[in-house]
């Protein structure tokens, strides 16, 4: 196989970011071995998107977390994650103390409301 071949052969891609009033996919052709990190500088995406910081957002292919120097794939979707403003966890737990509190915890639930009990 010729290498000048290899060298100059494109893959396509898309990369995605989305805020709650504002997403964008984009979709480019790339050069084979390209990183994810590498990937998103070319998209321009970083420019559209101030807050992108990628030491701090998490990014993905295909909704699976991954390194920013993984390899692309063709048709690889880049995604890039938002912070999270609160710990899942910790929402949970404060839902299911709140819940207790108000007497509407069911035993039997494992600690969930139960929807079929009374309410005052």
């Amino acid at each position: 196989m010729d290498s000048t071949l290899t060298n100059n052969a494109k893959i396509q891609i898309e990369v995605v970011y989305g805020l709650a009033h504002k997403q964008k996919l984009l979709s480019l052709p790339v050069n084979i071995g390209i990183t994810v990190e590498q990937a998103i500088i070319e998209s321009g995406i970083l420019t559209l998107f101030s807050e992108i910081d990628l030491t701090e957002n998490k990014v993905g292919i295909w909704n699976k977390a991954v390194k920013l120097s993984q390899l692309v794939q063709d048709l690889d979707r880049i995604e890039i994650y938002r912070p999270l403003i609160a710990d899942p966890k910790e929402v949970r737990k404060r839902r299911a103390e709140k819940a207790k509190i108000e007497g509407r915890a069911d035993k039997t639930t494992g600690g969930r409301v139960n929807p079929l009990a009374k309410r005052n």
